[in-house]
């Protein structure tokens, strides 16, 4: 039976128009049917809770949007994946930021162009954790012993080298183990190190479980030195970690912080950026439930800490309103 040509123009439609969906529904990234994937860190970490927040509050309340958090590791390897496309958002530290926007340290040679603000998230503590029986008691104090240094080529790794720059000490000095902040919690509980570092918003997961089973210490730096540090690299701040933060240690220690920021590569529009935004500015008591390093996420601070690096238009759009 022959079709009618006004039929024919309507079945010729019909069929590019599912042609069409059935692309955009295989696509990921950036395509246009709202699929977002967040970059975050270790599960023992900050980032993976929070950026499961944001991914749930992104898929609940952006019309058309499916957000989901994968653990990483962590900023280098984040930066590393937004500039290659992997993924649409993610979480990574301010300092790690700058090296990659400005080419130097671990990305010297390696200049990363593509990346977008979105918004500074909340401080990361700089945190060296020992056990209450350790001889440990300052940073000088880890000359010859075994410390998690963090993931090799991690954040972490280089506030470390930082601090030990700043008491004259490196990699020489010390018996340097490259474990993530759960690898370095449980080698401590084993007694395999004697010094386990991190940079995390407190109260951090894998600390709190080092501390459930022993008796642990934090390892302060001394003012001189916290100057020192923020003269040579303006992105730290002083930080007091409260007596009590964990069990069983009633001390407050003075260190330094960097700031957790959330970033986009260039393909992420306006559009989105705006609507990520809104997004997560409007729903901050479901994403503080998740973590409580992100209660101190907040609008009137959530571009401190970018003035080096471009920020998305859409995200610049919605501070300004």
């Amino acid at each position: 039976m022959r079709l009618p040509k006004i039929f024919k123009r309507m079945l010729t439609a019909g069929l590019a128009l599912a042609v069409a969906v059935g692309v955009a529904g295989c696509g990921g990234g950036n395509s246009n049917n709202g699929m977002i994937n967040i970059a975050t860190g270790g599960t023992a970490g900050t980032y993976y809770p929070i950026g499961g927040a944001i991914a749930d509050v992104l898929s609940k309340n952006v019309e058309g949007m499916n957000a989901s958090a994968q653990s990483t590791g962590a900023s280098v390897a984040n930066i590393n994946m937004l500039k290659e496309g992997e993924v649409d958002l993610a979480i990574v530290q301010n300092d790690i930021t700058y090296y990659a926007v400005n080419g130097s340290d671990m990305f010297e040679g390696k200049k990363v162009d593509n990346l977008r603000a979105i918004a500074s998230l909340y401080p990361e503590t700089c945190q060296f954790v020992t056990l209450e029986s350790s001889d440990v008691r300052s940073i000088a104090d880890l000359k010859g012993k075994k410390v998690a240094v963090g993931a090799a080529g991690s954040g972490v790794e280089a506030n470390v080298r930082q601090i030990l720059k700043a008491y004259g000490l490196s990699y020489d000095d010390i018996d340097e183990q490259f474990l993530s902040f759960a690898e370095g919690a449980a080698a401590l509980k084993d007694g395999a190190i004697d010094v386990a570092c991190l940079t995390a918003g407190y109260p951090t997961a894998s600390v709190q479980d080092v501390a459930s089973q022993h008796k642990i210490r934090l390892i302060p730096l001394t003012n001189d030195k916290i100057e020192e540090l923020i003269a040579e690299y303006p992105f730290y701040t002083k930080t007091t970690i409260p007596a009590g933060t964990y069990q069983g240690f009633d001390e407050d220690i003075q260190t330094v912080s960097v700031m957790a920021i959330l970033v986009s590569n260039d393909k992420m529009d306006e559009e989105k950026g705006y609507s990520v935004t809104k997004a997560i500015f409007g729903n901050l008591d479901k994403i503080s439930a998740a973590h409580s390093a992100a209660k101190n996420i907040k609008k009137e601070t959530a571009t401190n800490g970018l003035d080096f690096m471009q920020m998305n238009k859409g995200a610049e759009k919605f501070y300004k309103e």
